[in-house]
């Protein structure tokens, strides 16, 4: 959704918070795989993927990033709660915030989405 919004030139804040949160850490996108319901298509799907020359998560992430359009934050009672520290995040975090100021910068959003 992100990329598909930086296409269309808008500007996109992604919130990172419990499990998501953790994927910010240095490593952990590159370890990434599906849920379990879902872990019999996970080969399948990366061999298409790979087939389809498309970009890991973390290299679209970082496409995304080079837009200029992506601000991404980690939020911070999420942090302490798994004893991660900002050293332990990748270069692309620009902000840690708490819910409160995440939901006052979606407050002035056109279009908020929680997935």
């Amino acid at each position: 959704m992100s990329s598909a919004a930086v296409a269309m030139d808008w500007e996109v804040h992604l919130y990172f918070t419990f499990w998501g949160l953790r994927m910010l850490r240095i490593g952990e996108m590159e370890k990434a795989g599906l849920d379990s319901t879902y872990k019999d298509l996970e080969e399948g799907m990366k061999k298409r993927l790979e087939e389809m020359k498309y970009p890991t998560p973390y290299q679209m992430l970082k496409q995304i990033k080079s837009s200029g359009r992506l601000t991404i934050y980690a939020c911070t009672p999420t942090m302490s709660m798994f004893n991660i520290k900002k050293e332990e995040l990748i270069p692309e975090v620009d902000k840690l915030a708490g819910a409160a100021q995440m939901l006052d910068i979606a407050s002035g959003a056109d279009v908020s989405l929680f997935i």
